[in-house]
C-alpha cells in the first residue's frame, strides 16, 4: 500500500483561505467593543480609519475573487464607481452608511469569495482591467495570495490604529506583562530614542 504525503495536509487553496479568514477576522476584531465616533473617526494624517479598513478590503476582495474572474456580485456597492473611489470614498464610511451593513456586507463578501475559490480552482483564468496591461492576465491563484497580503496589510493598520484609539494591543499583551511592565518597555525604547535626538 502506497503513502500519499497529502494525507492530513490541507490543500493550497484550503490552507490559503484558511489564512485569508483569520486576516478577515483579525480587522474585523478590531471594531469590537468600539463607539460608532471610534470606529469611523480619522486617525492619520491620511485619515486612517477601522470602518474604512473594512469598507475597502471589502472592495477589493470582491473585486479580485469575483469580478476579475467573471463572476457578477449580487449586490451594488453605491462606491464602487470611478467618481466616488476618486474621491476616496472605499475608505471611509459616510455618516448613513451603517456600521452593521457594512459588516454584513464584508461577511457576505467571504462567502462568495470562498465559493469563487471552491468551484473555480487556483488555476482558473483571471484579469485585472486596473492593472498594468503587460501583467493583467493572470489566476485566480495568484489574485488569492495578492488578497492575502491585502487583507494583512491593513489588518496591521487596523491594529496600530485600534491601538492609539485605546491601547489594546494583540492577543498576548497581558501574557508579555501587565501595565507596569509595558510602562517600563515604552521608556527603555523611549529612552534608546532620545539619545538620537537632534539637539
Amino acid at each position: 500500500m502506497s503513502e500519499n504525503p497529502d494525507i492530513g495536509h490541507p490543500s493550497q487553496a484550503v490552507l490559503l483561505q484558511r489564512y485569508l479568514q483569520r486576516e478577515r477576522d483579525n480587522l474585523v476584531g478590531t471594531l469590537d467593543g468600539l463607539s460608532e465616533y471610534d470606529v469611523r473617526r480619522p486617525m492619520t494624517p491620511t485619515g486612517t480609519n477601522l470602518l474604512g479598513l473594512v469598507k475597502h478590503v471589502l472592495s477589493v476582495e470582491l473585486g479580485y475573487l469575483m469580478e476579475c474572474v467573471g463572476r457578477p456580485l449580487p449586490f451594488e456597492l453605491p462606491w464602487d464607481n470611478e467618481e466616488a473611489m476618486n474621491d476616496g470614498l472605499d475608505m471611509w464610511a459616510k455618516a448613513d452608511e451603517d456600521r452593521d451593513w457594512l459588516l454584513d456586507l464584508y461577511r457576505q463578501s467571504w462567502v462568495l469569495c470562498d465559493e469563487s475559490i471552491r468551484e473555480l480552482g487556483l488555476d482558473a483564468p483571471a484579469s485585472v482591467p486596473w492593472w498594468p496591461e503587460e501583467r493583467r492576465n493572470t489566476t485566480l491563484g495568484y489574485l488569492l495570495v495578492h488578497q492575502l497580503a491585502e487583507t494583512a496589510h491593513h489588518a496591521g493598520h487596523a491594529d496600530i490604529i485600534r491601538e492609539a484609539i485605546d491601547g489594546r494591543a494583540g492577543s498576548d499583551r497581558d501574557e508579555i506583562g501587565d501595565q507596569e511592565w509595558w510602562a517600563a518597555y515604552v521608556a527603555k525604547i523611549q529612552a534608546a530614542a532620545d539619545e538620537h535626538r537632534a539637539d
